[in-house]
């Protein structure tokens, strides 16, 4: 048989590595952006709120712990998930240094709302018609 070539990467690309494959789910997605807004939720919290069987959403729950996003906490006979921030803090620096090798500045706080400004500063033309249209007969109501 043919010979197999094995990659040595560093430790911090296998876990980026895992992180990507676990968050390639658009249900994990949700369940991190659930977690996200709120941490320290059960499985039957994230099965209310997403319309899947408790099953799934436990297999997606244990793929996202062993990616080592989500950590699981049992008080009692709940078992509760929050998320790892420092797995999160390990792939924003990488995207970070990735997106800054092709020029993209990251964005701090000032200059995405300077964008907003200037955004909002803009007059639609919409506005200024109103949407009225003359052949149009608007009743009233006296």
């Amino acid at each position: 048989m043919g010979v197999r070539k094995h990659l040595n990467f560093d430790i911090e690309t296998k876990a980026i590595s895992k992180i990507c494959k676990a968050l390639g789910h658009p249900t994990r997605i949700q369940i991190i952006t659930l977690l996200w807004k709120r941490n320290n939720r059960t499985c039957g919290e994230i099965v209310e709120l997403i319309p899947l069987a408790q099953s799934t959403i436990s297999k997606h729950l244990l793929e996202l712990k062993k990616a080592n996003i989500v950590i699981v906490t049992n008080e009692g006979k709940k078992t509760i998930y929050s998320i790892d921030i420092n797995e999160i803090q390990l792939l924003k620096k990488y995207l970070t240094s990735y997106l800054l090798s092709f020029g993209f500045p990251e964005q701090n706080k000032t200059t995405v709302l300077e964008t907003r400004r200037i955004i909002k500063s803009k007059k639609s033309h919409f506005k200024q018609y109103n949407y009225q249209f003359p052949d149009k007969i608007i009743k009233r109501a006296i």
